[in-house]
C-alpha cells in the first residue's frame, strides 16, 4: 500500500490519545481482525509526485489480519489518467498480502509485495505490449521507544513493462525496475491527539510513474489531530525532480497537502 507520512502519525495519534480499555480475561484475542478507513487528501502523492495533478483524491482501504501476522489489505485512490500510458485509468487499486512480527524490545518487521492494479487501462498503441499493473515487493524494520517509532523500509519493483518509459511507443518496450529506500519517524505526543511526522525516501531507478529521472529524493514533514475515529492531517512534501503533467503542471513541485479520514 502506498502509506503516507499522514497514515503514519494518525496511527501514532490514535494509540496516544486512546486510553487502553480492560479487557475480559476470560475473552481470548480474536484470531482475525478487520479494519479500515476512508477518507479525502487535498493531493494524492505518491513518493512525492502527485498522481492527480494537484486536485484532490478520495481514498479507502480494508485491512484483514490473523493473529499468526499474516495480513492481506486492498487499498483504492482516485487519480488522474496521466498515471498510466494509455490515459484511461482514473483509479488505482491496490492489493496486498504481507507477514508482519512484534518482537521484544520494540522492533517489528513487516515483509509482504503489493500489486498495483489500474482498472479500465488498454494498449493505446497499434501492435504494442505496453502494461500498467505491476508488482513490488518490500520490507520494513521499525523500532519503537515510548511515543517515539523509526522505520526504514525498502520497495524493489523487478524489471517489468509497467515501468518501461517508452511503454512501446518506440516497439522497443525496455523493461525497468525500480527501488525505493525511504526512512520515517513518528511521535506522538503524550496525552494529546497530536502526532508528528518526518519523511526521507529515495528512488533509484526510471520508471513511468516518476519520469526519466534515473534518481530522485523526496521529503516531508507532518502532524495530525485525532478525534474519536476522525483523524485531520497537514504536511509539507517536495523533491527535487521535476515532472511535468500534460496540463503543464509540475507534478513533483513541493506543497502543503491537507487531509481528513475516518477509522473504523
Amino acid at each position: 500500500m502506498r502509506y503516507t507520512m499522514i497514515s503514519l502519525a494518525a496511527l501514532a495519534a490514535a494509540v496516544a490519545a486512546t486510553p487502553a480499555m480492560a479487557q475480559d480475561q476470560t475473552d481470548p484475542p480474536p484470531a482475525v481482525t478487520v479494519s479500515g478507513s476512508v477518507g479525502v487528501v487535498s493531493d494524492y502523492k505518491f513518493r512525492g509526485i502527485s498522481q492527480t495533478d494537484g486536485n484532490f483524491a478520495v481514498q479507502g482501504g480494508i485491512t484483514v489480519s490473523h493473529a499468526s501476522g499474516f495480513y492481506v489489505s486492498v487499498w483504492g485512490s482516485s487519480i488522474d489518467d496521466y498515471v498510466t500510458v494509455h490515459g484511461t485509468a482514473h483509479q488505482e487499486i491496490d492489493l496486498i498480502a504481507g507477514y508482519k512480527h512484534a518482537f521484544d524490545g520494540g522492533v517489528t518487521v513487516d515483509v509482504g509485495a503489493l500489486y498495483y492494479v489500474y482498472p479500465g487501462t488498454r494498449p493505446g498503441f497499434t501492435g504494442d505490449k505496453s502494461a500498467s499493473d505491476f508488482v513490488e515487493p518490500y520490507a520494513s524494520v521499525s523500532y519503537a521507544i515510548g511515543p517515539v517509532t523509526g522505520k526504514v523500509t525498502g520497495n524493489y519493483a523487478p524489471k517489468q513493462k509497467a515501468l518501461a518509459i517508452d511503454q512501446g511507443q518506440t516497439g522497443l518496450l525496455k523493461k525497468e525496475d525500480n527501488f525505493y529506500l525511504a526512512g520515517d519517524l513518528s511521535v506522538a505526543i503524550p496525552k494529546t491527539p497530536i502526532g508528528l511526522t518526518a519523511h526521507l525516501g529515495h528512488t533509484w531507478g526510471p520508471s513511468w510513474l516518476s519520469g526519466p529521472t534515473d534518481e530522485y529524493t523526496d521529503w516531508g514533514v507532518g502532524a495530525t489531530f485525532t478525534y474519536k475515529s476522525l483523524t485531520f492531517g497537514v504536511n509539507y512534501v517536495d523533491t527535487d525532480t521535476t515532472f511535468i503533467t500534460p496540463s503543464s503542471k509540475d507534478a513533483a513541485k513541493g506543497g502543503i497537502l491537507g487531509s481528513v479520514s475516518v477509522a473504523f
